[in-house]
């Protein structure tokens, strides 16, 4: 066992407290007002000895978003003057829990080597990964060079413009190298892009009794769904050739619509999220996705089309810069867990593109099981594995050791 292990080991409990605290306080997005449980995780990082710096995002653009209230948390810890920074990231914004549970969402309840509730995988979990990895290294004896930043963020569920976005943006942080939430027995290197866009068809509502007074643009829409569904035939001849992405796919998530029973619908939402593999380009999925709704629409003759995009993610890709940081995550992932750790895409998008696009050379590793559905992360009974808690711990907290090794 290493210095950090022992450390981990002999605290665990303690992180376990650390995290039940995180998960007990709702950050559902939508709504979205998370400052709250930013207002006590700075507690909680202050009673461990951390400094925190809190972040208000103004509300003006808060409220632009869609959401309520966001504070964004950095914590920096400086070994020394020189050596490179290493920032840690993790959100603290979740879905809303839904229906099926047969735990307490927010009861961080232990059954079974098991902490249930939302956020307990994704990603409230890594909260207490880095913070504890980062406690184990100042407690450690070991000399060591450069500094460490925690970054939680809360606004991963909208982009994570206003939480990752938003600092670097700000010049509030530059690190030189990222590591974000993510599960134990792999390191992503890779992740898709996502498209998302709402769509309202807009008909003329009239009496059912008189179908030929109005312009139904439901049916509109059902001429619409037809060819977008469709479109997925084509997205699945396009292979990545990352492994662990397969193909792009096209979902249509939200529909709105009518006003009542005897009423021809006169109008239409549609929401719909466009996964894009690192291989694509966004611009040119955004155009051919817009023809595929014009085309669709033009079958309805007097039906007046919107589009808005909501969200364009871009995808992520592995920079040169991040080898050692990504051999330093295998090299101690397998000597903890056991088993090789290999790399790795996901069909995801995270707020880490964000930071490659900035230029600093990222992984994602953290806290989980070896996929994100073992989790039930964004289903009912989401849970984590305490032993993987204290594993990531280890993993993390040794290879930042070498990693800013003296």
């Amino acid at each position: 066992m290493s210095t950090t292990d022992t450390w981990i080991a002999t605290h665990f409990a303690d992180e376990v407290r650390f995290l039940q605290h995180l998960v007990r306080i709702p950050t559902d997005t939508p709504p979205g007002n998370n400052a709250p449980h930013a207002d006590r995780t700075a507690e909680l990082l202050a009673e461990l000895g951390f400094e925190v710096a809190k972040h208000a995002v103004p509300a003006a653009d808060v409220q632009a978003a869609g959401m309520q209230s966001i504070t964004n948390l950095i914590v920096r810890h400086r070994f020394s003057e020189d050596g490179p920074t290493i920032a840690l990231n993790a959100h603290g914004d979740v879905v809303p829990p839904g229906e099926g549970w047969t735990h307490e969402p927010y009861g961080a309840e232990i059954a079974d080597g098991k902490l249930y509730g939302r956020a307990s995988a994704v990603s409230k979990s890594d909260f207490a990964t880095y913070t504890f990895a980062l406690l184990a290294l100042k407690h450690s004896g070991l000399t060591l060079k450069g500094s460490v930043e925690l970054h939680f963020t809360y606004d991963e569920e909208f982009g994570g413009e206003l939480g990752p976005g938003w600092l670097l943006a700000q010049g509030l942080t530059q690190p030189d190298y990222l590591i974000a939430a993510g599960f134990s027995y792999q390191v992503v290197t890779a992740h898709n892009g996502c498209l998302q866009m709402e769509v309202t068809l807009h008909g003329l509502a009239s009496h059912a009794a008189y179908p030929s007074t109005g312009i139904d643009a439901l049916q509109a829409a059902t001429k619409l769904l037809t060819a977008l569904y469709a479109h997925n035939d084509v997205l699945k001849t396009r292979l990545s050739e990352v492994p662990g992405i397969t193909h792009p796919y096209l979902n249509v998530g939200r529909i709105e619509g009518g006003s009542n029973t005897n009423v021809i619908p006169g109008k239409v939402l549609i929401k719909l999220d466009r996964r894009m593999i690192p291989e694509e380009d966004p611009a040119a999925v955004e155009a051919e996705v817009r023809s595929l709704i014009e085309a669709a629409v033009k079958q309805s003759p007097g039906v007046k089309l919107e589009i808005k995009r909501l969200l364009l993610a871009n995808s992520m890709k592995p920079l040169p810069g991040a080898a050692p940081l990504v051999a330093a995550l295998q090299k101690h992932g397998e000597a903890v867990l056991g088993e090789p750790i290999p790399t790795s895409g996901t069909p995801l998008y995270t707020d880490v593109r964000l930071y490659t696009a900035h230029g600093i050379p990222a992984a994602i590793y953290g806290a989980g099981p070896r996929t994100v559905l073992e989790s039930n992360a964004k289903r009912a009974d989401e849970h984590l594995v305490l032993d993987d808690l204290k594993r990531a711990t280890q993993v993390v907290a040794r290879a930042l050791a070498e990693l800013l090794a003296g």
